[in-house]
């Protein structure tokens, strides 16, 4: 049985902030062209935290007054910290020490308390849980918690508006949230599109488990998509992605690259990797989507200097 449903979704619409709400949808012809398709950009970096994120943790937080706890890849830390700043709730946030230092600085800007443990976000998020039993906070889990995927879901019901009607819509997968939520939208409200998920192939994760029907994990990832980056599913959304998710694709780090290129050399868009996913994959399997009309989710754009010098300004 489903977690969620569309009327779920359209009353999120009332309580998220408005900031984050109503984001850029639109062609763009040069891009249509490179692309050999007809792509509506979806553009959630354009607010606050600079990614789709502040959808669900605004929901999220609404529902609560205790101090919180979570981990991050620095994203939902972000977006977790900027609504619970709003309530005055105390936040505690793991990060990897291998952490977007951007990102860090933000969580940490934005009044959370951030505690730096392990490799990468499963170590973390892994640290987070034992502190959160030990001290007797809420673990709030991305994806997890249903309101996560709740919020993304109103993107969905902003795409859904749009005045020529979607073939195929190209997701960004990491916990699941994302993609759940979209897709929930549009299988209620035009179950013809196709709701493809889009990984890095260094981080599979999620894919494998989708298209094995089973909890695939992996000890190491090898991608620069640190926001999309999952080495353990969360089970929850691996059983919304089963109800929602037509297709699974994962792309390389060469085609992340050329995509965040892309982006900005043609679109004027800064695009984090995991944000930049969707244009990977039109741009390595361009027959799969030639001339259909394509709605691709730019879910990020927080990158340090250093990583706008050596992957975008070249």
């Amino acid at each position: 049985m489903s977690r969620f449903s569309w009327h779920d979704i359209v009353q999120a619409q009332q309580v998220i902030d408005p900031v984050f709400l109503n984001s850029p949808q639109y062609e763009f012809e040069p891009l249509n062209e490179i692309l050999g398709a007809r792509v509506v950009l979806k553009v959630e970096t354009q607010n606050p935290i600079r990614s789709f994120k502040g959808r669900g943790a605004e929901l999220l937080v609404s529902k609560t007054n205790q101090p919180l706890i979570c981990a991050s890849a620095g994203n939902f830390g972000q977006a977790m910290a900027y609504a619970c700043r709003k309530k005055s709730l105390p936040l505690t946030i793991m990060a990897s020490v291998n952490a977007n230092p951007f990102k860090i600085k933000r969580m940490r800007d934005l009044g959370a308390e951030v505690i730096l443990h392990g490799q990468d976000f499963d170590a973390a998020k892994a640290f987070a849980k034992e502190v959160a039993n030990e001290k007797g906070l809420r673990f709030i889990e991305d994806s997890a918690d249903v309101e996560t995927a709740i919020g993304a879901g109103t993107i969905g019901l902003e795409l859904l508006s749009y005045p020529t009607e979607m073939e195929t819509v190209l997701v960004p997968v990491g916990n699941g949230a994302l993609i759940n939520g979209i897709g929930k939208a549009f299988k209620h409200g035009n179950p013809k599109a196709k709701i493809i998920g889009v990984q890095a192939s260094g981080a599979p994760a999620m894919i494998e488990s989708w298209k094995t029907n089973t909890v695939v994990t992996h000890q190491n990832i090898n991608t620069i998509a640190d926001g999309i980056g999952v080495r353990i599913p969360v089970p929850q959304a691996l059983t919304d992605m089963r109800e929602v998710m037509d297709e699974g694709i994962l792309v390389s780090e060469e085609s992340i690259l050329k995509a965040m290129q892309l982006l900005f050399r043609v679109a004027g868009l800064i695009a984090e990797p995991s944000g930049a996913v969707a244009i990977a994959a039109m741009m390595e399997y361009p027959t799969l989507f030639e001339n259909k009309t394509i709605a691709a989710i730019i879910c990020g754009s927080n990158l340090t200097d250093e990583q706008l010098k050596n992957w975008i300004a070249v």
